[in-house]
This record gives C-alpha cells, structure tokens and sequence, in this order.
C-alpha cells in the first residue's frame, strides 16, 4: 500500500509504503504533490480508558465476544488502532464475566488482541465516600484484596495492564509492591488519600493517575490536596480527559505547565452511552444523561460527570486549542506515550514502525479520513 500525506510533525508531504504490516519506507513526495488538501498522518492512537460504547459497557453481565468485536470496529472509526477496554467497580461475578469475555475475544481473534492492548481495571478498590467516588457503585467499592485481584487476572488471561485504585486503604502500599511486580501499572484515582498517602503509594510502584482533576471532592483543601500531590510527583504520569467538559481550558494548561506534557497523557474515558443521541440512559453504575452539548452526567443534574461523550481525537484538538501544544506534542500525547507507559511498540512514522495509522484533517476539529491497523485499513479509505 503507498500513502501520500501531510507528516504530522513537519506538515510536509511524505510518500510511505506500507508492507507485512510495517512502513517499509518514507520519503518526501514528489513537489507536485504538495496539495494542503493532503490529510495528515501520524501513528494511530491509543486510548489507555475506554469503557464502551453505543449503548454497550464492557462491565455488563451481558458482554458477549460479538459485542466486544463491536465496540472495537466502532473504536476504528477515531482513529484509534490500540486501546484499554475498562472494566469498572462491580460486583465480583459481573468484573470476572467482562474479564473473561474480553479475554476469550482477544484468544479467538489475533485481530482483537492487537487492537485490545491491555485492559484497563478501574476499581472496585476505590474511595466510597461520595466526589472522590464518582458514579461508581458504592455498595461494591472495597479494600485491595491481593487474593481477589489474582482470580480477576487470572479470568483476564493476564491481560490486566492498568489498575485503578485509591491508596487511601492501610493495605495499599503492600498491594501495590505486588501488583507492579506483575507489571501492572498502578494508577491513582477515585481517591481520598491524604497526601502522605499519595506518596507512599507511589514510593511502592505506583505510576499513573486517572484522570487527574476528575473523580474528586468538590472542595478541596487549600494546601494539603491529594490533587496538588499527584501533580507534584514526577514519579506519576498524568491521564487527563481533555473533552471541553471534564477540565476548563485554563486547568489543562495549568496542568500540562505543572506537570510537562511528557508526564502527561491523553484518555477519551468514553462510556458505554458514547455516541448515542441526547437523552436518559440507563447505566450499569447508574443512571446516565447526555446533555445537548454532549456532556454526559449523572441523571438529574449537570454538574457530576459520569464518563465522556467524545472520542480521544477531540481530546488532541482541544489540548492544541486550550495549551498552545503543537499538532506533535498534541499527538504524542494520545499515541506515543501512552505506548511508551504499556511498553508497546511506539507507533512513529519512521521504516520499521508497525502500519497501525491514522489519516486525518485538523482545522477546530479532529476528523479522521482513515484508520489502518497492521498495514489494513479499517475505517474509510485512502486515495
């Protein structure tokens, strides 16, 4: 397959040639092709929290291999070739089911499993006080239970890459030695945790934070703040949802200022209900709202959050728009470092690279033309 497109970092045309699922060579193009109207093409993106999508969760006791196969190749359609299906607090029976089916799928398909790089658990060892809780079931937040999460991995076929928790339980430090001497990457979020806390937790291998600004109470203090904590810690790469609803403009700024885009990565954290039109839905963590704007709330109300509406690509648009990052910073933060934090092949345009791609306009949004995964395309066409 050959490719004529704008790069992502210099904006010039560059010709790739895609072979066995590799780029097996890139150069500039030919000077009649320097046509603005060219989209651009960078590595793929990688979505590190994707909880569903079109009415379907993958923590649901209804997750089926069919319906994981149909979260996926709607997943194509942002250009995302790589991501983390998130399964949230539940009961143990309804966690251990969309474990096993999202394993079983990736078994079945060497298709599935490249594009499922990991699964995402986020909970039940979360806060149970309200804010730091968000719409996660209170009944099934708990403690760490190391004998627990062995039989979840184990139902995962070891797929397990990114445990949410809070470390604000007196068991959590020695939990998460064990956890990340796995290679699961402990990420702090839903959290009460004093700062100290905060500390000891990623003294004992923590290396991320969910959705940072997010999941919170809604006061804080001034000073002593589990969120001014994480940001301090550059032992903590920062996940943040960049959708124009989880954080104002001037808090991505501050955040990415504070914390460097290279200790920061973008997520969609796109909820079951992603993609269907305004209204009422019910949910398996609770009922759920889109607002005509598309924020996604708990129902009844407009304030507390209960996932996103909006795929990761607006995120990229958005953090060029509210921090000044150029179109490569910006696609850094949605691709290679994420790739970088699950030690996966980074997706650049360079010979050797796998040919998982996006095509792509950019003016105020983030539309994509293509997607292609393993050198095949899987959502639009190329020219």
């Amino acid at each position: 397959m050959r490719l004529t497109a704008r790069h992502y970092r210099t904006g010039k045309p560059v010709v790739l040639e895609l072979a066995d699922g590799r780029i097996v060579s890139l150069a500039d193009a030919p000077q009649g092709d320097a046509d603005e109207r060219l989209p651009y093409i960078a590595g793929g993106l990688i979505d590190l929290q994707v909880n569903g999508y079109a009415g379907q969760e993958f923590s649901s006791p209804n997750l089926d291999v069919p319906k994981v196969a149909a979260i996926v190749a709607a997943i194509n359609r942002f250009g995302v070739t790589r991501f983390c299906p998130t399964v949230t607090t539940q009961s143990f029976d309804v966690i251990h089911h969309a474990l096993k089916t999202i394993a079983t799928a990736c078994a079945e398909s060497p298709e599935l499993a490249h594009q499922i790089c990991g699964i995402h658990l986020e909970g039940p060892y979360i806060s149970r006080e309200d804010g730091p809780r968000g719409a996660h079931p209170l009944e099934h937040c708990r403690a760490p239970d190391f004998e627990e999460f062995e039989r979840l991995q184990e139902a995962a076929g070891g797929r397990i890459r990114i445990l949410t928790l809070s470390p604000e339980y007196d068991t959590a430090p020695p939990f998460i030695c064990k956890v990340t001497e796995q290679g699961v990457i402990v990420s702090l979020g839903h959290t009460a945790a004093t700062p100290e806390q905060i500390r000891a937790a990623a003294d004992a291998g923590a290396r991320m934070s969910t959705h940072l600004g997010n999941g919170c109470h809604a006061v804080l203090p001034r000073h002593r703040s589990y969120l001014w904590e994480q940001l301090a810690d550059d032992r903590l790469t920062a996940g943040l949802i960049v959708d124009g609803h989880h954080l104002p403009p001037g808090l991505v700024q501050t955040y990415l200022r504070a914390k460097t885009p290279q200790r920061c990565v973008l997520v969609s954290d796109m909820a079951g209900q992603a993609g269907l039109p305004p209204g009422r839905y019910p949910g398996n963590l609770c009922d759920v709202e889109i607002l005509a704007d598309g924020r996604l709330v708990v129902a009844g109300q407009t304030e507390f959050m209960a996932g996103a509406s909006f795929p990761l690509g607006d995120g990229v648009a958005n953090v060029m728009r509210f921090a000044g990052l150029s179109l490569a910073e910006a696609v850094a933060l949605a691709s290679e470092q994420p790739a970088q934090l699950l030690g996966l092949e980074t997706p650049i345009l360079e010979p050797g690279a796998p040919a998982d791609l996006v095509l792509f306009d950019l003016d105020e949004e983030f539309r994509v033309r293509a997607t292609i995964v393993g050198g095949q395309v899987v959502f639009g066409n190329v020219e």
